[in-house]
């Protein structure tokens, strides 16, 4: 007697296909033992950079718990930016993109999960990051609310992540410039979002534009809830951040949405891929 299959759609797909594009990503971390070395040594090389140069020109010494914290969280920036903003472009060059798009699940499954285990992997980094530059250094934390810095952390990956998703229907419309973009972004977005500095530093309205990223406000409401200095050297008071943060979120993964749906549209209308031209 045959035994019928059981095929899962609607949210069972759904969730079936976020875990299943996760497992690869936290599994693929824990196989190459290097990659966890210098995914955690080399940034903490940058981070003793800055931690020499503030402690040169005799800076507050919550300066160095700030860059700390900062430099833990360029892994998620990193990660974003070159696992989640290229990969459809690097998955239409392998050739893998035309099965994603004739999978009967759909583009953001497929990117939420990515996310998912992206989040995990890099997670760990971070957390090395902070581990090893607080032990170097000798950062002194004073935690006001766990709860409120557990909703920051979160709200800020989902609005970044969210944004990864955004952009990476973008880069796929833009081709091969997605490269070029790519590591033009990297360096400017460090400056842009504080990650060595407050944020607070920039005129009002640069640092108000620069807020745009999730990571910039992000960044402020952590070291404003971990430092005993942070809210007088905060942007904007924490609650008001964590309500720009929850509209970030939405915006970033509402356009998401929109554009993968195009982008799906467009290559089962045309029965190709989108090219650089659209």
């Amino acid at each position: 007697m045959e035994t019928a299959i059981r095929k899962n759609t609607g949210w069972r797909l759904f969730i079936q296909t976020i875990l299943g594009r996760a497992y690869p990503r936290v599994v693929g971390m824990s196989r190459e033992k290097s990659w966890l070395f210098f995914d955690i040594f080399l940034p903490t090389l940058s981070v003793s950079a800055y931690v020499f140069v503030y402690r040169a020109i005799g800076a507050p010494e919550e300066y160095i718990g700030f860059v700390v914290v900062g430099g833990a969280m360029t892994a998620f920036w990193m990660n974003i930016l070159w696992s989640m903003s290229s990969q459809l472009y690097w998955e239409k060059e392998t050739g893998n993109l035309a099965l994603y798009i004739m999978s009967p699940t759909n583009l953001m499954a497929i990117l939420l999960g990515m996310a998912l285990g992206g989040l995990v992997a890099t997670a760990q980094r971070a957390l090395g990051i902070i581990l090893l530059g607080s032990l170097a250094f000798k950062v002194q934390y004073a935690l006001g609310s766990f709860w409120q810095l557990l909703l920051v952390f979160f709200l800020a990956m989902t609005a970044l992540y969210g944004m990864g998703m955004m952009t990476a229907s973008l880069f796929l419309l833009l081709s091969r410039e997605a490269w070029h973009i790519a590591n033009l972004a990297q360096e400017p977005i460090y400056l842009a979002a504080g990650f060595y500095f407050p944020i607070k530093s920039f005129n009002f309205w640069v640092a108000a534009a620069a807020s745009i990223i999730p990571l910039t406000l992000g960044l402020d409401a952590m070291r404003q809830l971990v430092f005993p200095s942070g809210p007088a050297l905060g942007f904007l008071n924490v609650r008001v951040e964590i309500f720009i943060l929850i509209g970030l979120s939405v915006l970033f993964i509402t356009a998401a949405r929109i554009l993968l749906r195009k982008m799906e549209r467009l290559a089962i209308r045309e029965g190709r891929l989108t090219e650089s031209r659209r």
